[in-house]
């Protein structure tokens, strides 16, 4: 791991410099002052999202979704557990495809939801469909 890690603010959308090894003494935003890490998934939009992906220096997972969705619904409490669990190691975002549809184009998002894994800005891993706890943990695991 470098001596340091670009972490982009859930907030503010400012780059911040975070020490590796501080990255798990709740850093704050230099810009906003708000915490790096909430313990949850970031919400992400069309003016967040590319800078998100390539800026922050961590794997980030992100979550396509929509409100009308079923399975979506009962992902959410578990990517909410995987937040928790794994930052600041990685990451964790949700883009709704409904308010966001350029994004959902783009990606080529077909069914709700898929999860992606970024790394350095580019896509490394794609897995349609809702996932238990262990199943979600063990599959970001694989590809972080």
């Amino acid at each position: 791991m470098p001596n340091s890690v670009e972490i982009v603010c859930p907030h503010c959308s400012a780059v911040n410099r975070v020490q590796a090894d501080r990255m798990k003494e709740r850093p704050k935003c230099g810009k906003c002052k708000e915490d790096l890490f909430g313990a949850h998934p970031v919400e992400l939009t069309a003016e967040t999202f590319e800078k998100t992906i390539s800026r922050t220096g961590i794997p980030v997972v992100v979550d396509f979704w929509a409100a009308w969705c079923g399975p979506c619904k009962m992902m959410a409490p578990i990517f909410q557990q995987a937040a928790a669990r794994l930052e600041p190691r990685v990451r964790l975002a949700k883009v709704n495809t409904e308010t966001e549809q350029m994004l959902a184009s783009q990606f080529r998002i077909q069914s709700v939801p898929t999860l992606v894994i970024f790394k350095n800005g580019q896509e490394v891993a794609r897995q349609p469909g809702a996932m238990d706890l262990n199943s979600l943990l063990r599959w970001i695991q694989t590809y972080t």
